[in-house]
């Protein structure tokens, strides 16, 4: 273990892993030292043979709907070859206000794509880039710590000086550029006297599997109702049985009420309030929820530091682009990196860092604000509203010039792909 590191990384969830991953691509070129800082145990992950045949779908597990943009980045990884195994595509994309006429759909044929994005479990993704990072670390080009904690961090003569709790005792580190990946709650962030804005939807995102008694036929829906939108992700068989993961966004008093149902209830209650579009509900998983809010860290970069994923921006999951978002910041931080490295600039750079910064603002406003907007403007129960609001959906739903530039947003392909080569 070194005492001093090119780049330290505050959390191994999907968003540090990712980061991680493609930095140690060009790591021994580069003789980039990293290290990843976890604050829960990593060593219990398994080993996973090349080629999986084993690996089975749980029923119960979370799943994120990664956009086609998104695949792309891993496939730059040569991460999608594993990680395609055990996703399921979504090829068409239905929008509907549910009890009014207007609607939408989007076809990955129509675009050009082999599909719209693709729905995998968390739970695979973790494991691949974990293997991904483990065999890197067998090549001395990564250092763990984990568990482990920053429980300080001070900028000193140009580097950032880290404290970390562990299990065994404290250590001092030392780092040209801190990355902030450690969630939404991130303690160091706060530590750090890093401000952000905060606004409560007052709503809960309830999350589970659900079972169907036909062929989801890689159809992904979103639908707006008076109390929130729902949507129905499709999702590999399990045991023959038909899948689909939702997420229902709830009015937070429902909740409880909704997760203590029986599965029985459960499933009559999704029926009435979904439709039977998708097919008759049977089964329902291990169900989740959790609060909903819009947030935004007042500062993304500092010399020496950069914050990523839901440390610098958590927002609602309508459309399903928190990740997406996040790994498109993780694209162009790492394409930022390469280049001051390869250039032999130092990695905690400010100019460079807020250059870094300031390419991402764009992206950023438009995934925030329509996914802030959409749930406001559905949200209004008002006939003239609505009226509008279907009358927007139907114009989209013919027009082929705004019908692609819909989808190719929804894909995040709106702004350039970063460059990892």
């Amino acid at each position: 273990m070194r005492q001093h590191y090119d780049i330290v990384i505050m959390g191994a969830g999907m968003v540090g892993a990712s980061l991680t991953a493609a930095l140690l691509e060009h790591a021994k070129s580069l003789q980039l030292s990293i290290a990843l800082i976890e604050p829960k145990p990593l060593h219990g992950q398994a080993d996973l043979p090349s080629d999986q045949p084993n690996y089975q779908p749980s029923f119960d597990s979370r799943v994120t709907a990664l956009a086609y943009g998104s695949a792309q980045i891993f496939q730059q990884l040569q991460l999608w070859d594993k990680l395609k195994s055990q996703v399921q595509p979504i090829e068409h994309i239905h929008v509907s206000d549910r009890g009014h006429f207007g609607a939408a759909r989007l076809h990955a044929q129509q675009e050009k794509v082999p599909a719209l994005g693709y729905v995998i479990e968390n739970k695979w993704l973790g494991e691949v880039l974990y293997q991904h990072l483990q065999q890197h670390q067998n090549a001395d080009l990564l250092d763990f710590y984990s568990p482990a904690t920053v429980t300080q961090a001070l900028r000193v003569d140009g580097k950032m000086q880290l404290q970390l709790e562990t299990q065994a005792q404290p250590l001092a580190l030392s780092t040209d550029l801190l990355v902030m990946a450690d969630g939404g709650r991130s303690a160091l962030r706060d530590k750090m006297g890093i401000s952000y804005s905060e606004e409560t939807y007052q709503q809960q995102a309830l999350v589970c599997n659900v079972g169907i008694d036909r062929p989801h036929k890689n159809i992904a829906y979103e639908r707006f109702t008076d109390s929130g939108p729902m949507a129905l992700l499709p999702l590999l068989k399990q045991d023959k049985q038909q899948r689909c993961g939702l997420v229902w966004t709830v009015p937070e008093q429902q909740s409880d009420q909704l997760l203590a149902m029986s599965e029985k209830e459960f499933c009559a209650t999704l029926q009435q309030r979904f439709g039977f579009r998708a097919g008759r509900f049977n089964q329902v998983g291990e169900r989740f929820s959790y609060p909903l809010k819009l947030q935004r860290a007042q500062e993304q970069v500092r010399a020496g530091v950069a914050i990523l994923g839901n440390a610098a921006h958590t927002l609602h999951p309508i459309a399903g682009q928190g990740f997406n978002l996040a790994l498109r910041g993780v694209a162009a931080l790492a394409e930022h990196l390469l280049a001051a490295a390869r250039n032999g600039q130092n990695l905690g750079d400010y100019e460079m860092l807020y250059q870094y910064q300031q390419s991402r603002l764009a992206d950023q406003r438009a995934t925030i604000n329509f996914s802030d907007k959409s749930m406001r403007l559905f949200a209004i129960d008002n006939p003239l509203l609505a009226l509008g609001r279907d009358a927007g959906l139907q114009l989209l739903d013919i027009c082929p010039a705004a019908k692609t530039m819909f989808s190719r947003s929804a894909m995040g392909l709106a702004s350039p792909m970063a460059d990892l080569h």
